[in-house]
């Protein structure tokens, strides 16, 4: 079954072509990184514009790519699936537009899939030859660890369909966490890659960061007070924003201790939550689950634990298509069905 994938929830436009839920046969993705690091964060009118203006070619790109080009006529495309939640509305709503007029040309049947649900599923594609899907039954049940610039939250996984929330951010998003302390030491943009490239000559134990964990049985996050405790070690209790950085600062230590405490709550979360919901497997996936000290801690976290972790491979961690091709094929295969009537929702629907 060939499936159409568009991605549009955010900053990237993402267009791919999967073969039976894992074998991909193209990817497109344009980031915007671009447009977006000089206001340090996704700028959503700029986001939606910027969709409007590349989705057309993206799709023509992929479908080349696949054997397909465009002047051959109609793509053998079985089923078109599109992210159409959660995310920005305006970004969402030109991939979901993309798609229906994809579909009703192709006279192929439409899916809307929930692109948070998508980055779960991203762990059991094998995104390099022999591609391949690590089988539902050794993946799930799952405890499920999404993190990423827009995402943090815990999931018990009994389908790839079905996903109960356990635990969420009270404030920020890891990600963008690690954008905003980032910005704080003048690192760049986006925060995740940056921030681990300075903290790879840093201390960890540099600095005593502060690690929010809430009542001692809770599942949720909270990373506003770490962001706040990078402005004051990084530039004084009451300096701005805009301040400079105090003299003799050390980022890199600054950095190192930073997403050392980021990672010990993740972990700690993902422990929490294992232990209650008595799992034999985790997923993580989103973003953040690409980053290098996270996957070294999560790997011990599995010894002592007995459990098995799954993540996707590094080009599957960020937003894309193929996960959203990927999953749109299982729950079409689970009997999921929608039409023309389709909507966005800018938040998880319950």
């Amino acid at each position: 079954m060939l499936v159409l994938g568009i991605e549009s929830t955010c900053d990237e436009t993402g267009v791919a072509l999967v073969d039976d839920g894992c074998r991909i046969l193209s990817t497109r993705l344009i980031s915007q990184v671009p447009l977006h690091e000089r206001f340090g964060g996704v700028v959503p009118e700029i986001a939606s514009r910027a969709h409007v203006e590349v989705i057309t070619r993206l799709v023509e790109a992929a479908l080349r790519e696949a054997g397909f080009p465009p002047e051959a006529g109609p793509p053998p495309v079985d089923l078109v699936a599109v992210a159409h939640r959660p995310g920005l509305i305006g970004s969402l709503l030109v991939g979901l537009t993309a798609a229906k007029c994809m579909a009703l040309a192709w006279g192929a049947p439409l899916l809307g899939v929930d692109h948070v649900h998508a980055h779960i599923y991203s762990a059991a594609m094998r995104a390099r030859p022999p591609f391949g899907l690590v089988p539902a039954a050794e993946v799930l049940p799952a405890v499920s660890l999404v993190v990423s610039g827009g995402h943090t939250a815990l999931y018990a996984s009994s389908t790839w369909g079905s996903h109960r929330l356990i635990g969420a951010t009270t404030d920020d998003a890891v990600g963008e966490a690690f954008d905003k302390a980032a910005a704080i030491l003048g690192l760049g943009y986006p925060g995740g890659p940056v921030i681990s490239r300075a903290a790879e000559g840093g201390d960890p134990k540099a600095v005593a960061f502060p690690r929010t964990l809430l009542e001692p049985d809770s599942l949720d996050f909270s990373f506003s007070g770490i962001k706040t405790a990078v402005l004051y070690h990084a530039k004084g209790q009451d300096a701005g924003r805009g301040a400079p950085l105090r003299p003799g600062l050390k980022v890199a230590d600054v950095a190192a201790s930073f997403e050392e405490a980021v990672v010990d709550v993740l972990v700690e979360k993902l422990r929490r939550a294992v232990r209650r919901e008595a799992a034999a497997a985790a997923v993580v996936a989103g973003g953040v689950a690409a980053n290098r000290r996270l996957r070294a801690r999560l790997e011990r976290l599995a010894r002592s634990e007995r459990l098995r972790v799954y993540y996707p491979d590094l080009s599957l961690c960020t937003d894309n298509a193929a996960m959203i091709a990927g999953l749109g094929f299982q729950l079409w295969e689970e009997g999921l069905r929608h039409d023309l009537s389709l909507d966005a929702h800018a938040m998880t629907v319950r």
